[in-house]
């Protein structure tokens, strides 16, 4: 049997963010292997029964991801159609390079779907570009979460380089996020904006300052995104203003 796995992005939620290929994937697949991260409404589009969770969520119990390798390898062996269904897009923080790897070791045929990312849906919702016309020249992705055994993360000298900053997988880790930056010499009124769950109905954002961020990111259990940059500094200006004009108004 010739099969081929495709590793396909959920992207950050909703289900009318997916790709037109990614959604005749689900359709088409014999069998799918998914993440915790992937809602129902878009598990709703595969058509097969053999649906496999294989999440990973931080503090929660999880798939190791050797053994993730090999169930795909034992599925492209028996099935012709195999998707591998990850949040957001799968080059970013997706650890698709292992499974990638993995597959082509047996010589087996891999393609991969690109999915929305959690920093162009959050921009999208919010209404404030990652980049702007002689301000913001430079965007970085970034996560501070190390795995054991893996060497030291740069993610800090990576949100100083830039100009905005989007810190993935940061909920939880606010308080250590924070006091990491102003300690490496960011300023502490440098706007901020957190995003949870975007592109869902029950997402929530809120602006602020680096000062602030602890406070800010108080997570109600969804995916979180830090964003940080001057980009972000009307939004955080509007806020500000907001408790002045109701006393105005009164």
């Amino acid at each position: 049997m010739s099969a081929t796995v495709h590793l396909v992005g959920a992207g950050p939620g909703a289900a009318d963010l997916l790709t037109v290929r990614a959604a005749r994937l689900l359709g088409e697949a014999d069998i799918v292997f998914y993440d915790a991260l992937v809602p129902c409404e878009i598990l709703s589009l595969v058509k097969t029964q053999r649906r496999v969770a294989v999440g990973k969520r931080s503090g929660r119990h999880a798939t190791a991801q050797r053994f993730i390798n090999k169930q795909l390898v034992d599925a492209a062996r028996r099935h012709r159609t195999v998707v591998r269904l990850k949040g957001g897009d799968p080059m970013l923080f997706g650890r698709a390079h292992e499974e990638i790897a993995a597959l082509q070791r047996e010589d087996i045929r891999v393609e991969v779907v690109p999915g929305i990312t959690a920093a162009l849906a959050a921009s999208a919702e919010l209404r404030v570009s990652l980049t702007r016309r002689g301000a913001a020249r430079s965007v970085t992705f970034v996560t501070p979460r190390v795995g054991e055994g893996e060497r030291e993360s740069t993610w800090i000298q990576a949100v100083l380089a830039a100009d905005t900053a989007a810190i993935y997988m940061g909920a939880g880790e606010a308080e250590a996020i924070h006091a990491a930056l102003i300690a490496a010499g960011k300023p502490a009124d440098t706007p901020v904006a957190v995003v949870e769950s975007a592109s869902l109905p029950s997402t929530v954002h809120a602006f602020g300052v680096l000062g602030e961020l602890p406070s800010l990111a108080r997570s109600n259990g969804g995916p979180m995104l830090i964003l940080l940059g001057e980009v972000y500094a009307e939004a955080v200006a509007a806020r500000a203003e907001r408790p002045r004009r109701a006393i105005h108004a009164a």
